[in-house]
């Protein structure tokens, strides 16, 4: 087997949280798999290296997901079950400007050590996946040092540049033709700022992900498909760079990393990591592929009209959808991010989730374990929970949170548990403009910790909530690096179901009256 980039056979900081824990292996099958979006339709074709490993046996692979709060590395087995996991949390650097950045020499080697501990375990690796947070972006030399922060998607910095760059004009079709809207969450004003505020650019501009696999094979790699199409440069139609954004930037081509479906694949570490990681040094690791995405597959919400929940640092509501040739309208207000040459994420998401409990718990000193037995929305209070700018659906950088209705008698726990169901509002009008769904598959780190925030979901939706087992992202990544791998479709890995939230239709009319007073204050607040 040649080293580099495997191709088709026929051509062509201080730590935080850490440890090692295994894993059970107990299962419930969710009957909404049933006609997945997979491998039981007609075959494409798989594109890439993934076909050289085809028919190979696969007991162990690993999976190192880059999240927005912490980095995890697990070995799975052949069922994409977890057997051993470790992690390191972390935190982004935040300022009252909108500065959200983290030093990727730091990350890096919070990865490193990660795997370090996981490789410890005695079970052989056939495969390395990778699962990251999207939306980053990276300036290196030509050396691939970098030259800047990681500035991540909760940057708040370019809003001014938003403005500009949507008075210039032809906004709407860049949003199609992307999938993505004008916003500082995506990378063309992120770029205009960078330019305005800092001046020279970098000689590379690359992804945290990217960097991290030319840093340990010592050579150029290119952005997978799945990450690029997160940047708001990713042309849907070509599976390329955006020329017209790049033309609008001023930025050439060559000035970004080259594009690949995910499973193309690296093979020989080079020698510092090779020796570091002996058991890894001619193991394929495949692409990065976006953390939303890896959720959206380890959350089992793969069948058409399922649809998943993500509730870690932020919130996200996801379709899968097959690429349709040419790209499909994105709704007004929603997302087209790209899983792989077939597949396609439709979505909406916010800029507050997790982290509005975080701020609750850290400010209020309060958790949300007493709302289960509160009332919905007694208190009379409305309330915008943009913490970190607005996402979807308005897309408003300047949004900041709003607290609407304190009275003499309103409670510490009053404000905990409207600021709680906000967040369900919001994501609210997200599944309203996805066209509903039969089933939510819900999981992320937030609602585990907190698992009576699913009901407020479901009563916001009026749709039954699934909670999945923990670890979605890390066992999506693996489902994917098995299919990709020719292990069976993507439904024949059950993922497990902790709980089920039923919607209480004896709420619902309370519900829509909150959320017609949330719609009516943002409106009067930002339109």
């Amino acid at each position: 087997m040649r080293r580099g980039r495997a191709r088709r056979a026929a051509g062509g900081a201080g730590a935080g949280e850490c440890g090692v824990r295994v894993d059970g292996q107990a299962d419930s099958r969710d009957p909404a798999l049933a006609g997945a979006l997979g491998v039981d339709r007609p075959r494409l074709g798989l594109p890439g290296s993934a076909s050289l490993w085809q028919g190979a046996r696969v007991t162990h692979v690993l999976v190192v997901d880059v999240g927005s709060s912490s980095v995890r590395a697990a070995i799975c087995d052949g069922s994409a079950q977890i057997v051993a996991e470790t992690a390191e949390a972390y935190s982004f650097t935040v300022a009252a400007d909108g500065t959200s950045e983290v030093d990727a020499r730091r990350l890096q080697g919070m990865v490193e050590r990660c795997v370090d501990r996981i490789l410890t375990n005695a079970a052989p690796i056939e495969a390395v996946a990778l699962a990251t947070f999207v939306g980053n972006l990276l300036g290196v030399d030509g050396e691939n040092q970098p030259v800047t922060p990681v500035y991540t998607y909760a940057d708040t910095r370019p809003a001014p540049e938003a403005a500009l760059l949507a008075a210039e004009g032809g906004i709407a079709s860049l949003y199609q033709a992307t999938g993505c809207p004008l916003h500082t969450a995506y990378h063309p004003a992120r770029l205009r700022w960078y330019a305005r505020a800092r001046g020279a650019a970098p000689a590379i501009w690359l992804d945290f992900a990217t960097y991290l696999y030319r840093a340990w094979f010592g050579r150029e790699v290119p952005c997978s498909h799945s990450v690029a199409s997160w940047s708001g440069l990713f042309d849907r139609a070509s599976r390329s760079w955006s020329a017209e954004w790049l033309a609008r930037l001023g930025l050439g081509p060559e000035r970004l990393p080259a594009l690949a479906d995910f499973r193309e694949a690296e093979v020989g570490l080079a020698s510092a990591h090779g020796e570091r990681w002996p058991a890894l040094r001619d193991v394929p690791f495949f692409l990065a592929i976006g953390d939303g995405a890896a959720a959206h597959i380890g959350g089992g919400a793969i069948s058409p009209r399922s649809t998943s929940l993500t509730v870690g640092t932020t919130a996200a509501l996801r379709q899968l959808r097959m690429a349709e040739v040419p790209p499909g309208e994105v709704p007004e207000g929603l997302w087209a991010y790209r899983l792989d040459e077939r597949r396609e994420l439709v979505g909406g998401a916010t800029s507050e989730g997790g982290n509005v409990h975080a701020w609750a718990r850290a400010h209020l000193k309060l958790d949300a374990e007493p709302l289960a037995f509160r009332e919905p929305f007694a208190h009379g209070l409305t309330v915008l929970p943009m913490f970190a700018g607005e996402r979807s659906p308005g897309y408003r950088a300047d949004a900041t949170a709003t607290l609407h209705g304190l009275r003499l008698s309103t409670t510490a726990f009053d404000i905990v548990q409207a600021l709680f169901e906000s967040v369900a509002l919001r994501i609210s009008q997200v599944h309203d403009a996805l066209g509903g769904s039969d089933a939510l598959h819900a999981g992320g780190g937030a609602l585990h910790a907190s698992p009576d925030w699913a009901q407020m979901f479901a009563d916001a939706m009026q749709t039954p909530v699934y909670l999945m087992g923990e670890e979605a992202t890390l066992r999506g990544a693996a489902m994917l690096l098995l299919e990709a791998l020719g292990k069976g479709a993507l439904d024949v890995f059950a993922p497990r179901v902790s709980r089920i939230f039923e919607p209480r239709a004896e709420v619902a009319e309370v519900v829509r009256a909150a959320k017609e007073r949330q719609i009516e204050l943002y409106r009067r607040l930002y339109s």
